[in-house]
């Protein structure tokens, strides 16, 4: 079989031994012109091919501004060919064309006006002659005319270009067929911040080795200071830093949740797209947008982020290709799979329904004031009394026993009217729960008052001497009160 070596045919070298050069001048100098010649004419041939492609591309903008100002002279005559003129000129557009191609639109279409304008002087003809704006109109249709015989021109060139280009092999022809470098497989995307460690990957166990010693007497031995603490079992000391934060979503993964509800195959596309979807921390992620977004009144949207939060779960929960797994099985419409799915998605998002409405009517009732005022014993040896007035105190008050030799009855007749005008003044049913001596009973009289209201209350029976404490038993003082105690014996 005959070896075709015509694909060589089109291979353009610089030192090809069939130059004929004069024979004073060295044939290396020759290659070397002949490889800078052939280099210039490849970058001037690329210089023209992208010229031309740039005035096929800026061609049509060129003639719709043209049509508009040749539009505008029709309807309002020379006046309006004079403002345009003068606003390209004071107020030109920084709008450019294709490169290689230099100057603006707005400086491309001025030098086409000037050309008119040009053309209208020639004629002899000035500002307020009848015939100006016919003359305008006639240049600005040539000019109209001479545009897609340009364009076609251009096109035709940039053809001629091209099919020289792919005349000659280049080194810019060379495209790697295969390659036997080694490709490692991209990392695998990381977990969400604020993922539990419930989701995130297994940590590496870490084997050690223990050595016991038997003894005789252990208890001995543990009380010893020199024995070694005992060793800690998982789960004894909680680390600060190891606390739970809640997720956030990633931009990636707020998009995948607006994906629309049973959009399995555009799910699965999505997936497919964004390795950084399936990650640990990405379904909470999912659930707590969904939960804010119901408490916001956005149920549409709280929906799909379940939805979403779900897929994501399930596919997990199958193993290792459990997303492609479900994803499978949802595409192919399994009717079972599809229906436990859904009653999931309801059942989940009822739940956040009903969170979300329990925790608004909490707010709603702490805005409220439903907030308590109780009396409850910071020492549970004490007990809480209360001194209730008979009723008001006599006209004439006399003190009698030791230690009441240095007071004075008007100032004890004044504390005891206060005390007395104070439970006057309460409501029926506080003045009946004191009389009743019982805590619960005024409890449950202050859990009914607002917060404001129940505190004065209280700072009423504590100014005017109804609200009384008292311990019993006998308490174990130590350090100087002890020895403060035995002075005293």
């Amino acid at each position: 079989m005959p070896l075709n070596y015509s694909k060589w045919d089109a291979l353009e070298v610089s030192d090809d031994s069939d130059i004929e050069g004069h024979p004073n001048v060295d044939h290396k100098s020759l290659v070397r012109w002949k490889q800078r010649q052939i280099h210039e004419d490849r970058e001037a041939r690329k210089h023209k091919i992208a010229t031309l492609k740039a005035d096929i591309q800026s061609n049509p903008i060129m003639q719709k501004r043209l049509r508009e100002v040749r539009d505008g002279v029709k309807e309002k005559g020379a006046g309006f060919f004079s403002a345009t003129v003068e606003r390209l000129e004071k107020q030109p557009s920084s709008e450019r064309p294709p490169a290689p191609l230099e100057g603006t639109y707005d400086g491309m279409l001025l030098s086409l006006l000037r050309r008119s304008a040009d053309d209208v002087k020639n004629l002899g003809i000035v500002s307020g002659d009848p015939r100006l704006d016919e003359e305008l109109i006639k240049s600005l249709d040539e000019h109209l005319r001479r545009m897609p015989e340009f364009m076609e021109k251009a096109q035709t060139d940039l053809e001629h270009e091209e099919a020289e280009q792919k005349k000659k092999i280049t080194s810019e022809d060379i495209r790697p067929g295969f390659s036997s470098a080694y490709v490692p497989s991209k990392p695998e995307p990381a977990p969400l911040p604020g993922a539990s460690s419930t989701t995130s990957t297994k940590k590496e166990t870490k084997k050690t080795t223990t050595v016991e010693y038997e003894v005789l007497n252990p208890k001995s031995v543990s009380s010893s200071p020199n024995a070694p603490p005992p060793e800690q079992q998982e789960g004894d000391e909680v680390d600060e830093d190891d606390e739970e934060t809640v997720p956030e979503m990633t931009p990636v993964i707020a998009e995948f949740s607006k994906l629309p509800i049973k959009g399995f195959q555009e799910s699965w596309d999505f997936i497919k797209a964004h390795r950084d979807v399936v990650v640990p921390g990405a379904s909470d992620a999912l659930l707590v947008a969904g939960y804010r977004a119901e408490r916001e009144g956005k149920h549409k949207y709280a929906k799909q982020c379940v939805h979403q939060s779900l897929l994501l779960q399930y596919g997990e929960k199958l193993g290792r290709d459990g997303v492609s797994v479900f994803f499978n099985k949802m595409i192919n419409a399994d009717q079972r799979a599809v229906t436990v799915f859904m009653d999931d998605v309801e059942n989940t998002y009822e739940h956040i329904v009903t969170r979300v409405k329990a925790n608004n009517e909490e707010e709603e009732a702490l805005r409220q004031g439903s907030e308590q005022i109780q009396l409850v014993p910071e020492n549970p040896d004490a007990e809480i009394s209360f001194n209730i007035p008979d009723g008001p105190p006599p006209e004439t008050i006399k003190l009698e026993g030791e230690g009441m030799e240095n007071m004075n009855p008007e100032t004890v007749r004044k504390a005891l009217q206060m005390q007395w005008d104070v439970f006057e003044n309460f409501e029926d049913d506080m003045k009946a729960a004191l009389k009743s001596q019982k805590l619960e009973s005024v409890n449950k009289v202050l859990g009914a008052m607002k917060i404001d209201e129940a505190e004065r209350v209280v700072e009423l029976l504590q100014v005017s001497g109804i609200l009384s404490f008292s311990e019993s038993g006998i308490r174990d003082e130590t350090g100087q009160g002890a020895s403060q105690d035995e002075d005293v014996d």
